[in-house]
């Protein structure tokens, strides 16, 4: 009875700041599940912790004298429970002005440190073997007087070096930098050691079965909401076909938050959408739990500028109740805010709209099919509609997808085909060209992480697959598009020692998975992306649990310009106009079904269009373009190849509004890049003035404007771009890799790609290194033709063998199957 006491007193005393008394004041976050688990055993609840460090220790110079014997005490210059910062660290040490008084430094590195109560003996010995077998050999029981029976887990790698004095650093920058690294590397082992520990108990009974749990809920006493586990789905053991290894890595900035207190955006379960006001993007963010203090449900509307942090409060008019778990979609001016929860008993299903011009709401009556309460569904814009899949009420989680037409107000529920996912929650959704992409979510038992498209004119499910790593399975986290990538971010369960972000390239068809550097203080659990420009700006997120306490996590943004930058996309989405004819395009990334259904029609309705005009109104098009967002800054603005005639990319926003009163016929030959094959859209209805100004059309009337001075949509295929080479390893990686996904055969085939080959006469002899695998003649037929187009030649041929005497043999792969000797000697060529 004395141990439940005692591991009450402690979990009850664990999110309390004012009882932690640690330098710190509260748990380490990288940790956390492994603590979840610990103390979720009957048998054992954790003391103390530390999840490894790096620091600085700032002491008493030891030539000072001391009164008493004892230890001289000190301070922490630095320290960091993640992978350290060299420049950071430079910066302190070498200051243009040295601390006053002098002090002694120690550069430290202190793997993780537990200290377990458990219940009797036979569990101590229990934990110590576990934790001995996972590398933490150092552990031990350090207490078993009778009444309580404590055990340390800890290891031996471990690093203490005199710096010197800080007024006179005895080593070298280089030297410091050394030590870093050093450092660095011992916390990767530590990570590595911790996660292994986790898992291995996880495996066990008894722990993980009861979670310690992580709540989204309001902290005031009010029924939980939604119990979101911390241990059991996190695939973080390669077995599982988990991996950490990432392309490359981003930096997190946190945004400089004025005007408004920061406090205001600590939220989660809250909305965001990006509008245009003047000339400048900004975020405009509703509702959600937390805010200023005394954390509730709010309704508040605020404007974040991400360029300079300014945060304004919107003074609205007839705003809803305060609500969390809904979504905004914005069409236009208008941003609808549909479903939530108000409070544990109150799930909706009203819809209401902000005009974001005037800031005056407006509960909005539909008509149409039922559309039943719930939370935490998802919601995708697709021209004048809004799409909703999922999401929960009470004990029920929904499978059906409603759509909303914003002119009318009826809901529809539609009647689906394909391949249908499973009923959900917590998941996110996308628009994407003329299709919606979903990922994730939560089933009732456990996270889900398979990739959805639903084509809304065949209204087809398609379970996607694509190249390389998926990322792993989760649940409230968040999705966005970024030019031509999905993006993943953030959710639960949570990550213990980084964060990653995940891109779905849709043309290549392949994932990439990028680590963010940060400090650790992030929680994207339930937060909010925006794309503003070039910039990933994330709004709140955060949990609270019933022994941690609750976490917010600060306004930030990360740079995705730097994606392009790094060479990690298959290939620049700036290329679009440079690929260097239909076939091709059409050849590399995959010819798609006849319903025109999946990842591959994305890119062809999605990437593929542009608006074209006389230049005479090139100006006016782009202006209008421009101020409507359907400019599409991902890619570069072309002239056709005689200069009369300007094409501007335009969005998928665009292209969809297009589609609703003209359209682009499927069936005429657009090979030949004539002015024939362009289909005209329908006359204008209506003119509009030449003298109105740019600040009061509205956008139907833009789009007419832009249809009366001759603006045509133009798909790929029929614009005649001036057009430049690109390299021949491109086209061939990118043919071998659409291939090679839609035969199903295995990705290590590419290492056999070739990067160099030679021209002998009309031939282009390729390394015998290359394509020696007998799969790659299940796609031969398919890939050989597309080579030799690239190396431009009609003659493609492997080297297969080289003798002591120079001669050699080659095997034709792009004729039929033959054989040619090669007489070094001679410069002749027989064929056999």
């Amino acid at each position: 009875m004395e141990f439940e006491k005692r591991k009450a007193a402690t979990m009850a005393s664990l999110g309390c700041t004012e009882t932690d008394k640690s330098p710190k004041g509260s748990l380490d976050a990288p940790i956390i599940p492994l603590l979840a688990a610990i103390n979720s055993h009957p048998c054992f609840f954790t003391t103390s912790s530390c999840s490894g460090r790096i620091s600085i220790l700032s002491q008493p110079s030891s030539s000072a004298p001391a009164e008493k014997k004892k230890a001289r005490g000190g301070t922490w210059l630095y320290i960091s429970h993640s992978p350290a910062d060299p420049d950071s660290i430079l910066s302190l040490l070498f200051p243009p002005v040295p601390a006053q008084p002098p002090c002694d430094l120690v550069f430290r590195f202190e793997p993780l440190i537990l200290a377990i109560e458990c219940r009797d003996l036979d569990s101590a010995q229990f934990l110590v073997s576990t934790a001995i077998s996972c590398g933490f050999r150092e552990s031990g029981i350090t207490s078993a007087n009778g009444r309580r029976v404590i055990v340390a887990v800890r290891c031996s790698i471990r690093l203490e070096v005199p710096l010197g004095r800080s007024n006179d650093i005895a080593v070298s920058r280089e030297y410091v930098r050394f030590l870093i690294e050093v450092a660095n590397e011992k916390m990767e082992a530590n990570r590595r050691r911790t996660d292994g520990f986790l898992q291995t108990l996880l495996q066990k009974n008894g722990f993980g079965d009861t979670p310690v749990k992580l709540v989204n809920g309001t902290g005031d006493g009010e029924s939980l909401e939604y119990i979101e586990d911390l241990g059991k789905d996190a695939p973080l053991d390669k077995s599982d076909g988990y991996s950490e290894v990432h392309d490359c890595s981003l930096s997190v900035a946190w945004l400089n938050v004025r005007g408004e207190p920061i406090e205001k955006l600590f939220l989660w379960g809250h909305s965001a959408c990006v509008i245009d006001k003047g000339s400048t993007k900004k975020v405009l963010v509703h509702g959600g739990f937390g805010g200023m203090g005394r954390h509730a449900r709010r309704n508040d509307s605020l404007l974040l500028d991400p360029l300079d942090g300014t945060v304004e409060a919107i003074d609205t008019a007839g705003a809803p109740s305060p609500r969390m778990g809904h979504t905004a979609s914005l069409i236009g001016e208008q941003m609808f805010v549909i479903g939530g929860r108000a409070d544990p008993t109150s799930i909706l299903s009203e819809i209401w709209a902000l005009n974001t011009a005037t800031n005056q709401w407006t509960l909005l009556n539909c008509s149409g099919d039922s559309f039943p309460p719930r939370h935490r569904h998802a919601a995708a814009v697709l021209g004048s509609r809004i799409y909703v899949f999922g999401g929960l009420n009470n004990d029920t989680i929904f499978s059906s997808i409603f759509v909303l037409d914003e002119k009318d107000l009826r809901w529809e529920e539609l009647k689906v085909g394909g391949e249908q996912p499973c009923a959900r929650h917590s998941h996110s959704m996308v628009a994407f060209g003329s299709q919606i992409f979903m990922f994730g979510g939560y089933n009732g038992e456990k996270a889900l992480g398979d990739l959805y498209s639903f084509n809304v004119k065949t209204r087809v499910w398609r379970k996607e697959k694509a190249l390389g790593r998926s990322p792993y399975a989760r649940f409230s986290h968040s999705m966005f598009v970024y030019k031509h990538c999905l993006g993943i971010i953030g959710g639960c369960p949570v990550k213990q020692h980084f964060q990653e972000l995940s891109l779905l390239d849709m043309h290549s068809q392949s994932w990439k998975h990028f680590s963010l550097n940060s400090v650790g203080k992030e929680l994207f659990v339930r937060s909010t992306v925006s794309v503003v420009g070039d910039d990933l700006v994330i709004v709140g997120g955060g949990a609270s649990c019933y022994a941690f306490g609750t976490k917010f996590s600060e306004p930030m943004k990360i740079a995705l310009h730097t994606l392009a930058a790094s060479n990690q996309f298959h290939f620049n989405c700036q290329q679009v106009q440079q690929l260097e004819n239909p076939q091709n395009l059409r050849e590399v990334l995959g010819s798609s079904s006849e319903d025109g259904k999946g990842l591959s029609e994305t890119w062809k309705s999605a990437s593929n269009w542009y608006l074209q005009f006389e230049r005479k109104h090139a100006k006016l098009g782009k202006d209008l373009l421009k101020k409507f967002g359907w400019l599409d800054h991902g890619r570069k603005v072309c002239s056709s190849s005689d200069g009369t005639r300007i094409c501007f990319p335009v969005t998928e926003k665009l292209y969809i509004l297009f589609h609703e009163k003209g359209r682009v016929d499927p069936s005429i030959d657009t090979s030949h890049g004539s002015e024939s094959n362009i289909v005209e859209l329908p006359p204008l209805k209506e003119s509009v003035g030449q003298g109105i100004s740019l600040n009061e059309i509205s956008s139907s009337k833009a789009l007419n404007l832009l249809k009366q001075r001759g603006g045509t949509i133009l798909a790929y295929e029929t614009a005649e771009f001036r057009k430049s080479v690109r390299s021949p390893s491109i086209v061939i990686k990118q043919a071998a890799v659409s291939l090679i996904k839609q035969k199903g055969l295995p990705e290590k085939l590419l290492e056999q790609l070739p990067s160099r080959w030679e021209r002998l006469g009309d031939i282009v002899v390729l390394p015998g290194t290359s394509f020696k695998d007998p799969l790659w003649d299940t796609i031969g037929d398919e890939l050989w033709p597309i080579i030799a187009k690239a190396l431009n030649t009609n003659r493609l041929a492997r080297q297969i063998q080289i003798s002591l005497d120079c001669n050699g043999s080659l095997e034709f792969i792009a004729t039929p199957p033959s054989q040619i000797e090669q007489r070094e000697d001679r410069g002749e060529g027989v064929e056999l």
